[in-house]
């Protein structure tokens, strides 16, 4: 769960665009490939540290779309394409070349000699094979809505309490064992873009004899190996010395740990017990703390994400326009992101994070921008007298800014309002999953891929599978469809921007604050980034000796 596209004109060039993607698959990884790091300086053999938080699920790449789990799953698989770290440039990873004439048909060559962990090859069926599982409905993946482009999809994937006629899609055709072909149902300008997401990760073929054992222990074709997962407390990996892409890592061991309290994290981080972490707490934050804390230790990067409340339709009193904009227009978004986050959050006003093509300051309009007054002739209005709750795990460093919100719009609309906490993320993420939610929810958003079409796609369309809110408006779902058909990536970002207008006008989320992107590292470490994502860059790692 991200990153941006800067590879102009689908429709106008898509050869040429092809041609870039090919160029750039023989250099570079996330960041420069150096090589193995100098023997004087660095550690090869070192073991790393990072913060973790409990995967909602057992490992299977179509099915993991949260951070605890993604932290795992992204250094044990490789896809066709990869992203920098920093602009989520794409290049190219397994894939040696991807063309096409019209974004509708794509001719995807591999790389020979490509192996998983358990030694057999990469080959394209590992890749066809992968994503007909992930799409096939009655597996009940949670990214199976990612393959909805590809020619075939509502065939394995009708809907609910309907039955696939067949568990293939009819655009994907193996062409030999490095190619494949895949048929889009229209052109589609992100395509190139969305690939390097983890569900369109290859499965070996030992996935389809025991599915059950491989999420238990799954066996990728990345730069890092699964070793063991002891819940609630770790999961280690362990580096892929025959591994062959650009983004190998330059240490041998990577222990995951799992925290359930952000404070205690970096308490083991200041005492080098634990060498990353991808956020800070508040204790941290509060007055620029951290910045005497950790010194050189700070890592900062540019995040494409967005924080918003979930309002979920499904509750009577929440399915109430006027309620939301209450709720919206009470939230002081200015004194919460500098007095409890400290500028390390900005306030949110549009849909679509910055730094993503297409973004426009402003969507959002008058409704997030705090207005006591208006927010209670609002709530007039809603005719709403009930209490508010916001539910989110409260580990994370979560808690403190919504108990905030809360605060907020408990003064400027006279109502109660409480913050909800679940027992971890894991729990939480379920509640929401399950539709169980009593009231406005945390939901977080760090882009898969760098285009605006996924901060749409995925958590607005009528079903989608980030469609926590269980919002559906015809009229979206129809100017995505549009939008997802049309193959020059200027004209498509246009009919993705009338979406965006047209979820301003309903509020089924309420954007609160973006992140700006502070980690820390350990003084054991020599060097470590944070990409676009808020996940560290294990490539860019490197162990003091």
């Amino acid at each position: 769960m991200g990153r941006s596209r800067r590879i102009s004109g689908v429709a106008a060039a898509v050869t040429s665009l092809a041609l870039v993607l090919a160029a750039c698959g023989g250099g570079g990884g996330k960041t420069e490939d150096k090589g193995q790091p100098a023997g004087g300086e660095t550690n090869p053999d070192g073991a790393v540290s990072v913060y973790g938080t409990e995967p909602q699920n057992t490992f299977i790449p179509s099915n993991t779309t949260e951070l605890g789990g993604s932290k795992v799953l992204n250094p044990v698989f490789s896809q066709l394409i990869e992203y920098r770290s920093d602009t989520g440039a794409p290049f190219n990873l397994v894939a040696e070349s991807i063309t096409t004439n019209d974004a509708k048909v794509y001719d995807i060559k591999l790389k020979k000699g490509w192996k998983f962990h358990d030694g057999t090859e990469v080959k394209a069926h590992n890749f066809v094979d992968a994503w007909n599982y992930g799409a096939y409905g009655p597996n009940g993946q949670l990214s199976g809505d990612f393959f909805a482009q590809i020619e075939g999809y509502e065939a394995v994937n009708p809907g609910k309490d309907k039955q696939p006629t067949t568990d293939k899609m009819s655009g994907l055709k193996v062409l030999g064992d490095h190619e494949f072909q895949v048929t889009l149902s229209a052109p589609f300008s992100v395509f190139l873009s969305k690939i390097g997401y983890l569900a369109f990760a290859p499965l070996p073929d030992v996935f389809f004899k025991d599915p059950k054992a491989f999420a238990e222990h799954p066996i990728g074709n990345g730069p890092m190996k699964f070793v063991s997962r002891q819940p609630k407390v770790s999961v280690k990996l362990t580096r892929n010395d025959d591994y062959q892409g650009e983004d190998k890592v330059h240490f041998k061991d990577l222990d995951v740990k799992i925290y359930a309290s952000l404070e205690t994290a970096y308490q083991d981080l200041l005492s080098n017990k634990l060498d990353f972490m991808e956020t800070l707490p508040p204790s941290a934050t509060a007055g620029g703390k951290y910045k005497t804390d950790l010194k050189d230790r700070v890592v900062e990067g540019h995040l494409l994400g967005i924080s918003t409340l979930g309002v979920p339709y499904y509750l009577p009193e929440y399915n109430n326009l006027d309620l939301r904009k209450a709720i919206s227009l009470a939230i002081n978004r200015e004194q919460i992101t500098k007095t409890v986050m400290n500028d390390t959050y900005v306030p949110a006003d549009s849909w679509v994070s910055a730094g993503i093509e297409g973004y426009r300051p402003g969507t959002c309009g008058e409704f997030c921008k705090y207005d006591a007054t208006k927010a209670k002739e609002y709530l007039a209005k809603s005719g709403f007298k009930g209490k508010l709750t916001i539910q989110s795990n409260a580990d994370g460093g979560r808690k403190e800014p919504l108990v905030a919100a809360c605060n907020s719009i408990k003064n400027a609309l006279g109502i109660e309002c409480d913050f909800v906490p679940a027992a971890g993320f894991n729990q939480h993420r379920q509640i929401v999953t399950g539709k169980k939610l009593t009231g406005m929810s945390r939901s977080d958003w760090a882009a898969d891929y760098p285009s605006i079409e996924d901060f749409l796609n995925p958590i607005y369309r009528t079903g989608a599978g980030s469609n926590d809110s269980g919002y559906s408006n015809p009229a979206v779902d129809e100017t995505l469809k549009k939008a997802d058909s049309t193959a020059d990536k200027a004209e498509a970002i246009k009919l993705y921007q009338q979406v965006e207008d047209m979820i301003a006008k309903d509020l089924p989320q309420i954007p609160v604050w973006d992140e700006k992107g502070v980690g820390a590292k350990s003084s054991r470490l020599k060097s470590a980034k944070l990409d676009f994502g808020r996940y560290a860059d294990y490539s860019s790692i490197e162990v003091n000796r």
